[in-house]
Formats: C-alpha cells, sequence, structure tokens
C-alpha cells in the first residue's frame, strides 16, 4: 500500500480516539450509575473500540515511514494500550472475574470475533532486532563451551573415483534402455495377438462411426460430470462446509506485498538514521546562527525587568533560584506590579507559618485520642456512601498521554500540506522549531549566571546593599539532612556482587541452567476458538469454562503489552505475579515460551526440580535469587519461570521429594516480589497442574493474577486437529471426517491431540498421501492409548478456582444478586397479604 492509504488509515483511526475521548471526558461529568449491566455495557463498548483503534494503529507505524508522525503516532499507540489495561482492570473490578464475553455487544456492532483479538505490536521485536541476535549468539557460544549443548556434526561424503561414476552411469542408462525394449516388444506382441484372434473368429473391419459416437457419448459424460463435481465443490467451500484448497505456493500479490512491506521497514530505518543526523546538525546550526541574537535580547528583557520593579518597589528585586526556574519565572506572564505583591505574600506565609506550628503541637494530642473512636464510624460511613453513591470511573493514567497526542495530532499534521514530501523524510522546520526551544533554555542558564552577577554589583553600587544570608536557605539545609539520616535508617538491598559484571553473572547462570533459551513460538500458535455463548449462559447464572481465545487474549494483556513497552509498564495496573492452571497438556509452556518469544525477554527457570542442589544453603539461596533479578533488572523484560509452582507452597511435602527441598522459595519470593518496582519489567509465571495441593494463602499472595485454562472445547478441537495435520505435513480431505474427530476427542487436551497426529503422520505416511487420503478411523488408536482429562478432574480444579480471593468475591456477588431478587419478591407478596387482610377487616 502507498503512503496516502496509511496516512487515511492514520486519520480514521484519530478521528474515531478524538470521539471516544469526548465520550470519556461527558461520562466524568455524569452521575454515578448503579445498574451493574449498563455500567458493564459502557466498559465493554469503550473496551472494544480501543482495541479496534489499537489494531489501526499498529499497523500505520509499523508501515509508515515518515520519523516525526512516528512519534506521535507512538506516544498514542502506548496511551491507548494502557486504556485498554485500565479498562479490563475495571471490569475484572466489576465482575470479579478474569474472563468476560461481549457477544451481545458484538452483535449490535455488527463485528465478528477477530475484531477484538489483541495485536501483537511489531517493534517489540523489530526495535531491538539487532541486540536480540547478539544475545542468542552469546547464549549459543556459553551453552558450547559449557558442554550443554551439542554440536552438530556435518554430514561428511566420501567422493568417488571417476571409473566408479562411469560404472554406476552405465548400469543405470542399460537397464533404462533395456526397459524401452521390453515395453516396445509388449506392445508388438499384443498387437500380433490381436490381429490373429480376428481372423480366427472371421470379425469384419471395426464400425468408425459408431466407435466415434460411443467417445463422444463418454467424454460427453465425463465432462459435465466434472463440471458440477467443481461447482459442487466451489459451493461447499464458499459455505464453509469443505476445507479450501490449498496451495503450496505463494500467490504473486501477496509475495509482492510482503515484498514491499520489507521495502518501507528499510527505507523507515533509513529515514531514522538520517531524522538523528538531522537533529544534531540543525541544532548546532540554529546555535551558532541565532545563538547571539537570543542572548542579547535575554539580557535586554532581564535588565529592563531591574529597571521596572526599582521603579515600581524601590529596590532591584532577588534574582530568582535555579529551583524556582531562574530567569524564567520572570518571563510567565507577570508584571512588575505583581511581582511586588507575590513577595509581600511570601512575607506573610513566613509569618503564618509560624503561628500555625505552635497551634498544630497543641492540637496534635486531642487528634490522637479522637481518631481511634473516628475509625468505626469512618468505615460505616464509606461503605454506605459507596452504596449510595454507585459506579463512577476510575482516574486513568493514560488519557492525558492520549489527549496530548491528539492535539499534537489536530495541531501540528491534520492540516499539513505534504504535496513538496513524496518521499515521506523528516521535515526540516519541525525540527528547528523543537530545537529552537532547546538552544533557548540552554542559552538561558548561561544568562541567568551573567545576570545574577550584574545584580550584584547593581546593587552594592547603587543601593550600597550587601547580600542578605538567607536563614530560610540554612534551615531547608538542616532539614535535608535530618531527612537524609531518617532515609538512611531504612534497609537498603545490599549488592551482594559489586565487583561483577553483568556478563560474568549472566554466564553463571546459563552454566548453572538457570537462564535458558526460550523455544520460537508465537502466540497465534496457540489456536483456539472464541466462546458465543458466554453472556447467554451468564444471564442464566450459569458460569461458563473460559475458551482457548480468551486465554490467548489474557496472555497477550498481562504478559506481552506491559512486558513490551516501558511506557505502559510503569502507568498500567501492576502485575508482578502470574499463574497458570490447569491439566496437563494445555499448553502451559507453550505460553510461557510464546510469552518470551513475543517480546525478546529472558527466560529464567527456578522450578524446584531446576534448582535442586544449586547454591545450597541460606546464603547461596539469596546469591542465587539476588544473581537472577539482578540480571532480570539489567537485562529487561524477563520472565521467571516457576514450573510445578504448587511445591513451592506445599501443605505437606512427600518424602519422595524431601530430599529435592521444594519449599526453598516459600519465604524468599513474597519479599523480592514486594521490592520489584514499575519500572522493573520483570514477570513471576508460574505453571501448575496440581494448585490443590498448595496451601493457599501464601499461594495466592504471591501469584494474585490467576488464570484456569481448560481443556478445549468442540469449537476449539474442531480448529485444532485441523491446524495440526497441517502443521505437520498433512493433507485435509473430503475423506477426513474432522467433525468426527472433534466430537471422539472430547476430554483429551491440545498435548494429546498433537501426540495422535505426530505418531500418525510418519515419514513413511506422508509419503503414501497423494494416493492413499487421511481417514479420522487412522487417529483413534493412538488417541486411545492416552487418557483424557475426566469431568471430575476438571471439577476439581472449579471448585479450587472458586476457593481462591476471586473466585470467592465472585459467588458472593452471586449470592448478593439472587438475595436482591428475592427480597424483591417478598416484598410484594408481602404487600398483597397485607392487602387482602386489610380489605377482609373494611368489609367486616
Amino acid at each position: 500500500m502507498s503512503h496516502t492509504t496509511y496516512n487515511k488509515m492514520w486519520a480514521e483511526a484519530q478521528e474515531a480516539l478524538n470521539g471516544l475521548l469526548q465520550r470519556e471526558t461527558e461520562d466524568k461529568s455524569l452521575k454515578p450509575q448503579k445498574d451493574r449491566i449498563t455500567v458493564f455495557q459502557t466498559l465493554a463498548t469503550f473496551y472494544i473500540k480501543y482495541v479496534q483503534i489499537f489494531c489501526n494503529l499498529e499497523t500505520v507505524y509499523d508501515q509508515i515511514v515518515h520519523p516525526q508522525k512516528r512519534l506521535v503516532i507512538r506516544q498514542v499507540l502506548e496511551g491507548v494500550m494502557g486504556r485498554i489495561l485500565e479498562l479490563k482492570n475495571e471490569m475484572v473490578e466489576l465482575e470479579n472475574s478474569e474472563f468476560h464475553y461481549f457477544d451481545d455487544i458484538l452483535q449490535d456492532l455488527k463485528l465478528s470475533p477477530e475484531h477484538i483479538e489483541i495485536p501483537i505490536p511489531r517493534y517489540f521485536i523489530k526495535e531491538k532486532l539487532k541486540v536480540l541476535r547478539e544475545r542468542e549468539k552469546i547464549l549459543a557460544q556459553i551453552l558450547i563451551n559449557s558442554g550443554l549443548q551439542d554440536i552438530k556434526p556435518k554430514k561428511y561424503i566420501k567422493p568417488l573415483p571417476l571409473e566408479e561414476v562411469i560404472r554406476v552411469i552405465q548400469i543405470s542408462e542399460r537397464a533404462r534402455q533395456g526397459r524401452l525394449r521390453a515395453t516396445f516388444m509388449k506392445q508388438i506382441y499384443l498387437e500380433e495377438k490381436r490381429e490373429r484372434q480376428a481372423r480366427l473368429q472371421g470379425v469384419k473391419g471395426p464400425n468408425l462411426d459408431a466407435a466415434a459416437l460411443r467417445i463422444q457419448k463418454v467424454w460427453r459424460g465425463f465432462t459435465q460430470w466434472k463440471k458440477t463435481v467443481k461447482m459442487r465443490e466451489e459451493e461447499m467451500i464458499f459455505l464453509g462446509m469443505n476445507p479450501p484448497p490449498q496451495f503450496q505456493r505463494i500467490s504473486a500479490s501477496v509475495a509482492r506485498a510482503q515484498n514491499v512491506e520489507t521495502k518501507r521497514c528499510e527505507v523507515q530505518g533509513r529515514h531514522e538514521t538520517e531524522y538523528e543526523k538531522a537533529l544534531v546538525s540543525i541544532k548546532t546550526h540554529l546555535r551558532e546562527m541565532e545563538g547571539p541574537d537570543i542572548k542579547e535580547s535575554l539580557q535586554d528583557q532581564i535588565r529592563q525587568w531591574f529597571i521596572e520593579c526599582r521603579h515600581i518597589t524601590g529596590k532591584f528585586p532577588d534574582y530568582p533560584n535555579e529551583e524556582e526556574g531562574g530567569s524564567t519565572a520572570i518571563f510567565s506572564q507577570k508584571t512588575p506590579d505583581q511581582v511586588a505583591a507575590e513577595l509581600a505574600a511570601k512575607e506573610e506565609e513566613a509569618a503564618v507559618k509560624k503561628q500555625t506550628k505552635e497551634k498544630g503541637k497543641k492540637e496534635k494530642g486531642k487528634k490522637k485520642k479522637k481518631k481511634k473512636k473516628g475509625k468505626g464510624k469512618e468505615k460505616k460511613g464509606k461503605m454506605d456512601t459507596e452504596e449510595e453513591e454507585g459506579w463512577k470511573m476510575a482516574p486513568s493514567n493514560f488519557l492525558p498521554i492520549m489527549e496530548e497526542g491528539n492535539n499534537q495530532y489536530k495541531d501540528v499534521w491534520q492540516n499539513r500540506d505534504e504535496r513538496w514530501n513524496f518521499p515521506q523524510e523528516y521535515d526540516p522546520e519541525l525540527i528547528k522549531e523543537e530545537k529552537r526551544k532547546e538552544v533557548e533554555e540552554e542559552i538561558r542558564v548561561q544568562v541567568d549566571e551573567l545576570m545574577r552577577q550584574e545584580l550584584k554589583n547593581l546593587k552594592l553600587a547603587v543601593d550600597r546593599e550587601k547580600e542578605k544570608k538567607r536563614k530560610k536557605g540554612k534551615k531547608g539545609g538542616k532539614k535535608k539532612k535530618k531527612k537524609g539520616k531518617k532515609s538512611g535508617k531504612k534497609k537498603k538491598e545490599k549488592d551482594l556482587t559489586p565487583d561483577r559484571t553483568i556478563d560474568s553473572l549472566y554466564e553463571e547462570l546459563v552454566e548453572g541452567g538457570l537462564l535458558i533459551k526460550p523455544k520460537t513460538v508465537k502466540l497465534s500458535d496457540y489456536v483456539g476458538e472464541y466462546s458465543y455463548l458466554g453472556t447467554t449462559l451468564r444471564q442464566v447464572d450459569i458460569e461458563p469454562m473460559p475458551s482457548l481465545t480468551d486465554v490467548r487474549q489474557l496472555i497477550a494483556l498481562y504478559g506481552i503489552l506491559p512486558l513490551g513497552s516501558q511506557a505502559v509498564h510503569e502507568k498500567a495496573p501492576l502485575v508482578k505475579a502470574l499463574l497458570l492452571a490447569g491439566p496437563t497438556g494445555v499448553g502451559k509452556k507453550m505460553l510461557v515460551h510464546a510469552l518470551c518469544t513475543e517480546t525478546g525477554a529472558n527466560l529464567f527457570n527456578l522450578s524446584a526440580s531446576n534448582i535442586a542442589g544449586k547454591y545450597p544453603g541460606k546464603s547461596g539461596l539469596q546469591m542465587m535469587l539476588h544473581m537472577v533479578f539482578k540480571v532480570a533488572k539489567q537485562l529487561q523484560p524477563s520472565v521467571i519461570w516457576i514450573g510445578d509452582a504448587e511445591k513451592t507452597f506445599y501443605k505437606k511435602v512427600p518424602k519422595s521429594e524431601k530430599e529435592m527441598e521444594p519449599k526453598r522459595l516459600k519465604k524468599n519470593l513474597p519479599k523480592i516480589l514486594k521490592s520489584l518496582k514499575a519500572e522493573d519489567r520483570v514477570l513471576v509465571v508460574g505453571t501448575t497442574q496440581r494448585p490443590f495441593d498448595a496451601d493457599l494463602r501464601p499461594f495466592c499472595r504471591v501469584y494474585k493474577k490467576i488464570l484456569l485454562i481448560p481443556r478445549p472445547d468442540y469449537a476449539s478441537r474442531f480448529v485444532l486437529w485441523k491446524h495440526i495435520i497441517l502443521q505437520n505435513g498433512g493433507a485435509v480431505t473430503k475423506s477426513l471426517n474432522i467433525s468426527c474427530l472433534a466430537k471422539v476427542s472430547d476430554g483429551f487436551t491440545q498435548g494429546h491431540i498433537v501426540y495422535a497426529v505426530q505418531t500418525v503422520l510418519s515419514e513413511r505416511r506422508l509419503r503414501q498421501m497423494t494416493n492413499k487420503p487421511l481417514t479420522a478411523a487412522e487417529f483413534l488408536s493412538s488417541l486411545a492409548r492416552q487418557d483424557p482429562v475426566y469431568k471430575e478432574e476438571e471439577e476439581t480444579y472449579k471448585v479450587w478456582y472458586a476457593k481462591t480471593p476471586l473466585g470467592k468475591a465472585r459467588a458472593r456477588a452471586l449470592m448478593e444478586g439472587e438475595e436482591v431478587g428475592k427480597g424483591k419478591g417478598k416484598g410484594k407478596d408481602k404487600g398483597k397479604k397485607k392487602g387482602g387482610k386489610k380489605g377482609k377487616k373494611k368489609k367486616k
């Protein structure tokens, strides 16, 4: 696509965003809403529309070539990402559930589930591709040097001598000639045999007209049959009953589009380097050409201010400190009268502060006594106000960012004439505007130093005033020192490895098997179908099991978006630890590896089985955790994976696992999670297939976000069978009934399906594919050898999840809803009964 199409796409996205921002500002002024359903619908519509804008902005940012436009788009894109996370958090708090269903809203907006799929921004990997490649090389080299990874030996082919080569060619050529001679002789023999039989029977020569008619009849019937078969096949593909034909080669148009995309990325990089060079060159040019004039005009303005102030107040003013802003405080659109008024106000404030301090000391004792009595009343008051007020949108950290980006688009880019800039290179005028301010600031600092000295000289010469020593400054200095002493009392994290470099720590962790190489798996490979009955089931008070698509979206929201963007991670609702719970084979490890692949994160393995026997003792454990988290923070983003997470929080350690010390991390893990700040893009991900074996309270304190991954439903299994068969080189034809396979494999997980497909599709079977297409019966034997996930096991997971804090909150909310419904019904019945009694009395 061309530059104009992407510019139009950007304009449409900005227009949609502008409408949403206006709606959000209007909703702030509205009264709080009490109806939970209407609140959820407003949040869900905002969420869906922001996701659509996010999709458009992501494609625009990836393909637009103009470097200055990309800066504005990036700002808005990060703002939209953060707002989506905020809205998701609001929905979780409202519904007390991690999974939400938008079937009815999508139907109203005439959208399909694909429209709310969270896209993964490509710049997460593109912008640090060189760093990631270098890191991969270093990791591979360390693994080879330590003997953890074997080098595949190259197959050595022994060359044949010339005589042997000639002999092989002669043998094959003679065999070919022999075969040709044999077929020729067979044809001659059959012709002679036919002639002999005709002579013996006395048959006349063939009737050519009858033969021609017969051939025509058969041929026309065959061609018509082929046409009807083709038409029926096309109709079935159109209706979605049959799979579309598989094209081995990529079509020419798709290849051309891919080629254009790669070229655009090259141009993007070239324009970016030119823009960076221009920033430096234009700034130096402005400093040389306009710097002296700016300096002179600033000095004249400040001198004029000196004279005006002395004329009004009768003395020269005090020059503002660097903390107050220097000369910027002078030129903040204030007249000398206002400056004089400010000085008088400051003196009055100082006098008032002294009086308030003395009163405050007396009142402190009285307040402490009243606090204890007031605590109970305050809590009740808060609860009552919340019930009365209802729901109101929480303040957002990302709305100001989006508004700023939106205003910048309106002011600069919306109506800008760019006919002169066909190649979409940087705009030098915009750079000049930006850099002129920077040059002014730099010169202002120099001018401030000069003018302070000049003011001192003026005071000494004209007013004969010596510089007053400010007592406030000394007091402020003492206070700062005291503050420093107080802050010093807090325990700071000790650096246990101050003399060591990050490279040496990295190497040690790799050699120890604590830092591992993630598998290259994309999140899109986690295939599943959308749940179309979620809303209807919830309306009937039945909690639906989440689909695989819902799980995939949550991994993108809680893991990939915050880890990929620093700006989003700092201001969005913070997720430090994530737990993936579910039966074996549902793809928990795959999701961990996908997290690392999509964000370029380092993967640390702190599973109980992996750290067993490594760094023994308390000091050893502290050293190990210090090294892991130091490297993780330094080389962020990082994912710390704890496999079989329930072992760290065992209720009772089994005898077979006592030597392994599975509970080593139990005490240290919560402390480390507390030390993680919003700036640290580090995510702890736990995976467990037996969460019910863990002590629930400490387990839920560490893993505040818990995702229960279920076995796939029918729709997901149908998609999975197709995807996995095609992935392993198979072909989906009419003879392969995928619907039957999806029905039969109820209770089996993705891992079971993958195993069944890989056992059937051997090299030999793939060679036979053209003559002998696949059938459903072939996969049944390999499926039957495996144990499925029974309903009883699934129920145990549901019961365990109901005991978690979010599960309890969900159950409580449902119970309250039922009680409210019953209460309304009882009220009506009582009213009827009372009315009936009164009527009887009146009749008497």
